[in-house]
């Protein structure tokens, strides 16, 4: 099947190792992700999932947007459901036994069984002589991917005959290569102060199997009769070796090779190479060689660059090379035989027809084998699979979240977001208790409301209401987002028209914050992709806003997408970013009686000290969570009055510095606001001061405040507007609801940790 001109394959997930990480899984990955997406840019988007095997990972390019912690269990199952929401048409995994946790890496197979989407894995290695548990994974493999990809026909063979794999799920692709002319020896050699020598090269990560000391040893009988030779070695020690033995193994090499003598005729490149950089050391190279100690190497890319740039190759006689080498394409030695190695290095090299006619023969051979070509055999691939998959539906397991709803709290009453709900969304205002559409919809509205229904799905999912309340408001969000400029509009009229066609840069952060908690809470995965779509096109514009609390909106909303998905490496990029910023401003500002980041309070102000903790807490940056704690007790003794209740800025006002404070009107905004800061708090310091804070503000609600009134009504599940000097605000419109929604929930989640954290007590005992 060859791929049209209007493919079924639309995005593609690789799942390997990648670059800058130093390995050979790490190149092939990068190179084939990088190669398929320029010779199908733009109709076919790429990224990368990228297997740690440090905590801190490694700086990747944008390509890689999530990274697992390969002994970490949790984040395979966190990927696979990031996979889902992502939408991938298909996933193309690396898979090597090395680079995956679990016994035989085992653990990939768990995230494979999860995803929709289907699944090609390329092996760079099979093994003739398995141990069970290695047989196990590549058997489930077979069983779960749709299609197995070899580079040899060795691999074929084995994976029919030892593993019992089918014939019709393998396929064989050949290692890819770069493309590079075929070019004399010669014209590279007086870049590396080798003009007149004869060189012998071979490159990749070091490690003891590499057979190095026989090249060495061979070089001792080979300098003899050919005076002018020398031999490089081009790569740094393998990461996991220098982790477990240092470089005992390279310098074990270089005494070998003062013992002999020859330091005049070897030397060893000590670092991981660039590919434009390989290509000129291979140029150079009259000779190649691979002296592997064994033939348990089903493929090497060492050896199918060397071939690629038309090197003349000598190589003990491992799966990979016996195959690659046949017809005259390379010379195969016994292993662990240098005098061997020698004879043949001398007669190659005293022999020019010989070797040019094996260098010629080597190049022709692998010219199907450039980068280019093997993306392409990937992507017929690809559309055959997901043509199958079109004809023939797999079932899938996906994550549920679970949650149980405790009974000591206000039940959760939807009467009154229900009645403010129509076909477009929430009625911004209410006159009393009545929507009143002469105000229409605000964009700020759908998104809180948004949140209420994400997590009301897992916090109670009796109710029955969510998915549509979710469907109702993500749809308002979809119609408001214009792709071009990547913006939301702001009010919509009751009529379907835009009176404010561009949200605030606060209105657009919200938007995001929204879209977030869908994707950290609803468990349909078409609201959860669609949300995760329209949250990577909207996040971007974050950067360029001024508005410190639409930094602190799409912190949050950030953090909320990183708890999900904490590898989706753009996401994190763009947290940090806006966390600076907003760091940077809060130390600009702050002085000891005014530790804040602006010379006013206004509205929704703890939003901007919760940013500050959770990015702190999430960068592990413990200055910026310190100021962000700093600033929110500051608030909490401004905020609470001196007979003990929560008395938010008013709006009537606001306050600024050196000015009096207005107290009234006192908006459910603030108390809500406070009261997730205040947990946020809590979960990082585990200081019961913020829980008795956070109560403080809850209670706000229920009649502890000024004038010991409530604005909840239990009957109908209303919020009063506000709370003015003499009396509650009647009208209860879409914000007050949906924020004592939000601060309800954040009770009932807490008291769930809780829960949970007594059961586990319990079961200790």
């Amino acid at each position: 099947m060859k791929v049209d001109q209007n493919p079924l394959t639309k995005k593609i997930i690789f799942i390997g190792n990648y670059l800058p990480r130093q390995c050979g899984i790490a190149t092939f990955t990068t190179d084939l992700c990088e190669s398929i997406a320029k010779i199908n840019s733009p109709t076919v988007e790429c990224f990368a999932i990228a297997m740690n095997d440090r905590a801190a990972g490694y700086l990747y390019p944008e390509r890689v947007r999530f990274e697992i912690d390969a002994i970490n269990r949790e984040q395979y199952d966190i990927a696979s459901d990031f996979i889902n929401i992502s939408q991938a048409d298909i996933i193309c995994l690396q898979h090597e036994y090395g680079i995956f946790g679990g016994k035989a890496g085992r653990w990939i197979l768990s995230l494979l069984r999860q995803v929709s989407a289907p699944a090609v894995a390329t092996l760079h290695t099979v093994l003739k002589n398995p141990s069970i548990e290695q047989r196990e994974v590549i058997c489930n493999l077979a069983e779960i991917c749709d299609r197995l990809v070899v580079m040899s026909q060795t691999a074929v063979d084995f994976l029919i005959d030892i593993y019992g794999v089918a014939a019709e799920k393998l396929v064989l692709i050949p290692h890819g290569i770069p493309d590079m002319p075929f070019v004399d020896p010669n014209y590279f050699k007086d870049d590396f102060g080798l003009a007149g020598k004869q060189l012998i090269l071979s490159f990749g990560l070091l490690n003891p199997g590499k057979g190095i000391e026989y090249v060495i040893d061979a070089l001792a009988f080979a300098v003899k009769e050919a005076p002018n030779v020398h031999f490089m070695y081009v790569g740094a020690t393998h990461p996991h070796i220098v982790k477990e033995q240092g470089e005992a193994y390279r310098q074990s090499l270089m005494r070998k090779m003062r013992g002999l003598g020859l330091s005049d005729h070897v030397s060893f490149i000590n670092r991981f190479v660039s590919l434009d950089e390989l290509c000129q050391y291979l140029g150079a190279a009259d000779i190649y060689i691979t002296p592997y100690l064994n033939e348990e190497q089903i493929s090497s890319g060492t050896l199918a660059y060397a071939m690629g740039l038309g090197k003349a190759v000598v190589s003990t006689p491992y799966w990979y090379a016996q195959e690659m080498l046949a017809e005259g394409r390379g010379v195969l030695i016994p292993f662990q035989n240098a005098q061997a190695i020698a004879e043949q290095l001398i007669r190659l090299l005293q022999n020019d027809v010989e070797r040019n006619t094996m260098r010629k023969k080597a190049y022709q051979y692998c010219r199907p084998m450039i980068w280019s070509e093997i993306a392409r055999a990937y992507m017929d691939l690809f559309e055959k699979v997901i043509a199958e998959r079109h004809a023939c539906p797999k079932p899938t397991r996906l994550l549920l979240q679970n949650g149980e709803r405790p009974s000591e709290l206000p039940a959760i009453n939807l009467k009154h977001l229900l009645s403010l709900t129509d076909s477009t969304g929430i009625i911004q205002h209410a006159y009393f208790c009545n929507p009143d559409p002469r105000y229409g919809y605000s964009t700020d509205d759908q998104a809180r409301a948004l949140i209420v229904a994400a997590k009301g799905s897992v916090l109670a999912p009796e109710l029955t209401e969510w998915n549509e309340l979710i469907s109702r408001y993500m749809s308002y969000l979809i119609y408001a987002f214009d792709p071009e400029s990547r913006r939301f509009g702001n009010y919509l009229t009751y009529q379907r028209t835009w009176s404010k066609p561009v949200a605030t840069e606060d209105t657009h952060a919200r938007a995001v914050w929204g879209l977030a908690h869908v994707i950290a809470y609803a468990n349909n995965s078409g609201r959860r992709a669609a949300a995760a779509h329209l949250m990577e096109a909207a996040t971007p514009p974050l950067a360029s806003f001024s508005s410190p609390r639409a930094w602190a909106l799409g912190i949050l909303a950030i953090h909320a997408y990183l708890r999900m998905y904490p590898g989706a490496t753009m996401f994190r990029k763009e947290r940090e970013l806006l966390a600076r910023r907003l760091f940077e401003q809060y130390q600009d500002n702050a002085a000891d009686d005014w530790p804040w980041l602006e010379d006013r309070l206004t509205y929704d102000n703890a939003r901007i000290c919760q940013a500050l903790i959770e990015a702190g807490h999430g960068l592990s940056d413990a200055e910026m969570a310190q100021a962000g704690l700093r600033s929110l007790k500051w608030l909490d003794a401004l905020q609470t009055a001196e007979q003990g209740h929560f008395v938010p800025i008013g709006s009537n006002g606001w306050y600024i510095r050196n000015e009096t404070r207005a107290r009234f009107d006192q908006q459910p905004i603030e108390a809500s606001t406070f009261l997730d800061a205040c947990l946020a708090a809590f979960r990082l310091t585990k200081d019961e001061y913020w829980l008795v804070a956070a109560r403080r503000a809850f209670e706000w609600f229920l009649g502890r405040n000024d004038l010991n009134l409530p604005l909840y009504d239990y009957v109908t599940g209303a919020c009063c507007d506000g709370l003015h000097p003499d009396r509650v605000n009647q009208n209860q419109g879409a914000e007050s609801v949906i924020c004592w929604l939000m601060s309800l929930m954040a009770m009932y989640e807490l008291q769930q940790e809780f829960d949970s954290q007594r059961r586990g007590e319990k079961n200790e005992r």
